[in-house]
């Protein structure tokens, strides 16, 4: 079992994440080798929300170019995570 700061990298802030979290969903870059279980587990310990629903999906590997340089923005895992209605996570 993972320590569950190392499970959940960090919350991904963006556009389609804050529409999101207004229907109650919240987006968790996670890593790689972490399951559905462990991200339940850790969502539980670090904010004290029990979720409902998590899916979790593959961030693919991108090409970009900045600088005048190639190069390669690496990819990973997210999950997102549905609470309750009535459950909020805050991000401070």
């Amino acid at each position: 079992m993972m320590i569950p700061t190392k499970i959940i990298k960090n919350p991904r802030i963006t556009e389609k994440a804050a529409d999101a979290s207004a229907r109650n969903a919240y987006v968790f870059d996670v890593t790689a080798s972490a399951n559905k279980t462990e991200i339940r587990k850790a969502i539980l310990e670090v904010y004290k929300v029990k979720p409902i629903r998590i899916n979790i999906l593959a961030v693919p590997s991108k090409q970009i170019f900045a600088k005048g340089r190639k190069g390669v923005k690496s990819g990973g895992r997210k999950a997102i995570v549905y609470l309750k209605e009535g459950d909020k996570i805050e991000f401070v």
